[in-house]
């Protein structure tokens, strides 16, 4: 049987989500696998991915009418590099699955997938224009312009993360001091509340809500920086909406009081109130596959591009 199905795969550190999008738009299949981690492994388990969801909506791989991938690191010509948690730094992987699977497969960033998935889902006017801010182990956006990825002259546009507003700050892995990412993170909360648990965004957010001064000082600087990173996109693109996605935005309370902060600058300043920061920010359905239907869309474009 052959079917007209796009398909997004959105590979994360530990898992990678595969979904098919039929002709309507609406999500036909939807299945996860672990992700594998090195080069052999991570291919590995992409095709098996792909395999697997071809059985549960009934067609065989190569008869997916396009394939697109979403991935960690940076993304040149279907090329893979910077993805540490994967084990990935050099890989063609646009190559590798080409070649296993007889057929062109799109490449993009995960996080410019995600971008296109939550623009999918949420705006119904193709020329509005869309921020999706990442919160997740690191900080980045990407950008949907009029309906298109918009990533710059080389690739840059969205690392908001590395924007330094500290110059006394953190030094950031990126090499540079203070970076907006070291404070308005996953590892910008590790590093700000040390704790034993593998989640300590949670942790932070359970020690604050049972009355902790310490956990509530720190979360409420996390909140003030995701609102500065917030601010930095609506001031620098002047999109119509910024939508926050990742792991740390399906915190508790954490987008309202993002929402919170800015109403409050909103109300010192006649300017930032004139432009409507708080009424831009929006969530995300927590169960929602942006990056891996983002991936789909990906696919209609050419591979890291």
């Amino acid at each position: 049987m052959t079917g007209l199905y796009k398909v997004g795969v959105d590979i994360g550190g530990t898992k990678t989500d595969a979904v098919a999008i039929d002709e309507q738009g609406a999500i036909a299949g939807q299945i996860r696998v672990r992700s594998g981690i090195g080069p052999d492994a991570l291919v590995a388990s992409t095709v098996q991915a792909l395999e697997e969801l071809a059985g549960v909506v009934g067609v065989y791989t190569i008869d997916f009418t396009s394939i697109g991938i979403g991935i960690p690191g940076t993304v040149v010509g279907g090329r893979v590099s910077h993805a540490l948690n994967l084990a990935i730094d050099g890989l063609d992987l646009g190559g590798e699955l080409d070649a296993r699977l007889g057929r062109s497969v799109s490449i993009d960033n995960d996080v410019n997938a995600a971008a296109l998935g939550a623009f999918h889902l949420l705006e119904t006017d193709p020329s509005h224009s869309m921020a999706f801010l990442n919160l997740g182990t690191g900080l980045a956006a990407g950008l949907v312009l009029g309906g298109q990825l918009w990533r710059g002259s080389r690739g840059a546009a969205g690392e908001i993360g590395h924007v330094p507003i500290d110059p006394q700050g953190l030094e950031c892995p990126c090499g540079q001091r203070g970076c907006l990412e070291t404070v308005a993170s996953g590892s910008g909360v590790a590093r700000m509340w040390p704790t034993d648990s593998d989640q300590p965004t949670t942790a932070l957010f359970e020690a604050a809500a049972s009355g902790d001064p310490a956990a509530i000082a720190v979360r409420a600087r996390l909140v003030e920086n995701v609102a500065s990173a917030v601010r930095l996109l609506v001031l620098t693109v002047d999109v119509d909406s910024v939508v926050l996605g990742g792991g740390v935005s399906t915190l508790s309370d954490l987008i309202d009081d993002v929402r919170a902060v800015l109403a409050r600058w909103e109300t010192t300043s006649a300017f930032l109130a004139s432009i409507g920061l708080s009424s831009r920010v929006h969530g995300l359905p927590a169960d929602f596959p942006a990056a891996a239907v983002g991936a789909a869309m990906v696919s209609g474009e050419a591979r890291g591009q």
